[in-house]
This record gives C-alpha cells, structure tokens and sequence, in this order.
C-alpha cells in the first residue's frame, strides 16, 4: 500500500454523509475513504446531513453524496470517483489491478449495489434508522419507506429469513474467498472496498452480524477491517436503539 502524501492533493476534499454522534453511515463514502487511503492520497473531509442537500446541488448540480471537490473540480458518485482518483494519481497503486480489471470491479460494484444492499435492507433498515442524525431520521423514513412500498418494520418483520437469503447470494464470494484473501486477489482491490462497503454499512447500521462466524467472508472482512491502521474503525459503532 502507498504511504500518505498530503502534498498530492492540496485541493481534494471530501464531502460524506454524517449521522448520530459523528458517525459515517455511507457504505458509498466508505468506498471513497478506502480508496483514497489506497491511493495513498490525503484529503479534508466535510460531514453534510441530508438537509444539506443545497451545499451539495451548488457543488455538483445534484443532491447525493459523497462528492469529491479537486480543484474546480466536483466528481459525484463513488464509482466516478474511483475512476478520477485511478487516473489523476496513475503513478501511485492501482486501484483496479490493471486497465483490464476495471470492467471486472464495475461488475462487482454493481452487484454489490442491486443484490447485496437490497437483501440487507430486509435485514437491517429497522436498526439502521438510528445510526442518522435525529433531525434526518424523518426525511429518510418517509422517502425510504415509500421506496419500499412499506415501513421499515414492515421490511424487517423477518431477519431470519432474511439472512437465509443474503447468504445464499453471498455463495459464489464466500466459495471464491476461500481460495484466495481477497476479492482482487493476493491484495485487495476496489472490488474488496465495493464489497465490504456493504457490510461495513451494516455492522455500523445494526446490531445483528449478519455475517457466520467461522466463514471465509468473515476472515476476510476482519482483514478489510484491519486495513490501513483499522481504518473500518475510525468512527463509532452501532449506537443501540434510545429508550
């Protein structure tokens, strides 16, 4: 991994998701923190909430972060971002492993988003709610909600099950996590940070592991985990539903 060089990125700041007592409950910034750490690039980092919205449509005429601010620059979504930091900082560790692999950690970045996190959110969303600042807790309730076409509890009135069917998914990661320590191989790879975003945001978002112990994906999420000084841990952890 590169060591930290704050003189590559003067300019880069970081605009994520706060929540509860200064928690970070974005798996899509998650990808951005690993990435930048990869990358070996520093950056300042601003906490928005989602009434913020107007901060972020006068940086990147739209409303969703993370946002990365380079310059004049204003890159929004976690993908381009991984592209932009790819290219603009070539001469450091590749994030992809080669031009070639790109197509591959797209693929795993997708699946991750329209398989994984859709199965999660069966699982955790009742949880989940309370890692948000308390004035966005509204807001994401009833614009979720109406996504789902039902309440969170609605959604989660069977995590067992829900798991089941998480677990099923997660097959093909957990037989290919069994030959290998990481999703790109030897060393991890944006696939790895894709991925693990998604359980990152639900070991903060819930107080349910919905990962076996013992398993292949757990080992590996341990050393995602470790990563870059315990980089997973910078911030708190699920912070129990008030009375």
């Amino acid at each position: 991994m590169a060591s930290l060089r704050r003189e590559d990125a003067m300019a880069l700041t970081l605009y994520e998701r706060v929540g509860h007592e200064g928690r970070r409950p974005s798996p899509f910034s998650w990808r951005v923190r690993y990435a930048l750490r990869h990358k070996g690039v520093a950056a300042d980092y601003v906490a928005v909430r989602f009434a913020d919205v107007e901060i972020i449509r006068r940086l990147s005429g739209q409303d969703m972060v993370p946002v990365l601010v380079d310059g004049d620059r204003a890159i929004h979504d976690s993908w381009r971002i991984a592209l932009h930091l790819e290219d603009r900082f070539a001469d450091r560790p590749t994030l992809f492993g080669g031009d070639r692999a790109r197509g591959m950690a797209r693929f795993i970045s997708n699946w991750s988003d329209t398989v994984l996190a859709p199965l999660l959110r069966r699982v955790i969303y009742a949880d989940f709610i309370w890692c948000l600042h308390a004035d966005d807790r509204a807001y994401f309730r009833q614009s979720r909600e109406r996504d789902l076409g039902m309440t969170f509890e609605e959604a989660c009135a069977d995590p067992a099950a829900g798991l089941i069917r998480f677990h099923q998914a997660m097959v093909p990661l957990e037989h290919t996590l069994e030959e290998q320590l990481f999703i790109g191989g030897a060393g991890p790879t944006y696939a790895d940070y894709a991925v693990f975003s998604v359980l990152q945001w639900a070991r903060l978002g819930s107080p349910r592991d919905v990962i076996e112990h013992g398993s292949a994906v757990h080992g590996w999420r341990l050393r995602m985990i470790a990563l870059f000084d315990g980089l997973a841990d910078a911030f708190p952890a699920y912070p129990g539903q008030p009375k």
